[in-house]
């Protein structure tokens, strides 16, 4: 799993707020316990001048320091019962002074060693899911309340089915590919079909849950694709790099609307090189589109016509334009 050093960025920035948060929230109960229960005060002052003792008597070389590191113990323990029984008494919780972490994996580091603990990990997800709703409305849009009402029940010769039962199997295999994702069988999906089908509302849903699972999504549409790719080769700034890059790694990419930009040579050869650094990285991507699987081999390469034939699973989109429906029906 690979998040962008932007969304680590924003996501460590959160846990640090989140630290200092707790450390103040503890230390004002410590001021507020004080107050109401002032032997707390002195005990706490015992405790921290025995915790300097005991390491004194540990230390002191040339002596034997086993009696008098037991007695300190013996003082710490007694000291801490005082505590407990002082809070249990006033109705606290006899562990509320105790300076835990929130993560007890990694005690608020979010790292354990090389390893990105869970806390900061959940944070990232959370960031990631933040910057694709910034492109990609994320509000409603989850396969809980994608609705199959929208598709006609009526059969359809070509599909040999209707459009409803067609619907049924695409929104399943989207579902799948997002639950199991990295161990479905399928790597990629190529969805095509009319606008406002729900090509990009079900991209949505599998951008949710596979960010959810912590998996690094990037969601763009082809103009903007294309543009930072162009932008990259004649050095147009460092922004585009790093989008390119982005683009590139990430371990699932979202291209919406494909054929939406101007056909050139400069584009069929970014669009080359993202579909086979991809592939050959083993990244997934997802690409929707307008254009049938026939209309792209007319339109783009055959180099690029026969990766997404051989390498992604075409899944079609058949209906009416479900916002002229909603509209109708207002």
């Amino acid at each position: 799993m690979a998040y962008t050093s932007e969304v680590i960025k924003r996501a460590t920035a959160q846990l640090e707020h989140k630290r200092s948060a707790h450390q103040m929230e503890q230390r004002i109960l410590r001021r507020q316990l004080y107050e109401e229960i002032p032997q707390l005060s002195d005990i706490d002052r015992q405790l921290r001048a025995g915790m300097l003792s005991l390491a004194a008597a540990a230390f002191n070389f040339g002596t034997d320091p086993a009696k008098r590191v037991d007695e300190l113990r013996k003082q710490n323990q007694d000291l801490q019962q005082q505590r407990r029984q002082l809070l249990i008494d006033a109705g606290h919780d006899p562990e509320c002074l105790d300076d835990k972490p929130m993560c007890p994996d990694c005690e608020d580091r979010g790292w354990i060693g090389a390893s990105m603990c869970h806390c900061l990990r959940e944070l990232c997800a959370a960031e990631q899911i933040a910057s694709l709703s910034s492109m990609l409305d994320l509000g409603e849009q989850s396969f809980e309340t994608f609705s199959l009402d929208w598709y006609s029940t009526e059969y359809d010769g070509e599909l040999g089915m209707s459009p409803r039962e067609n619907m049924a199997l695409v929104e399943r295999i989207c579902q799948n590919y997002a639950q199991k994702f990295g161990k479905f069988m399928v790597q990629n999906l190529f969805l095509t079909g009319q606008p406002g089908l729900g090509k990009t509302f079900l991209s949505a849903c599998i951008a949710r849950v596979v960010s959810e699972k912590g998996f690094s999504v990037v969601y763009d549409t082809a103009v903007n694709i294309f543009t930072h790719f162009e932008d990259d080769k004649f050095g147009r700034g460092d922004d585009a790099a790093a989008a390119v890059q982005r683009y590139l790694t990430c371990d699932l990419l979202i291209l919406d609307d494909l054929g939406s930009e101007l056909s050139s040579q400069m584009t069929q050869s970014s669009l080359y090189t993202l579909i086979n650094t991809r592939l050959m990285g083993d990244k997934h991507t997802v690409i929707s589109s307008n254009l049938s699987m026939e209309d792209i081999r007319r339109r783009y390469q055959p180099m690029i016509a026969s990766r997404l034939e051989g390498e992604y699973r075409e899944l079609t989109f058949v209906g009416q334009d479900i916002r002229v429906l909603r509209k109708n029906r207002r």
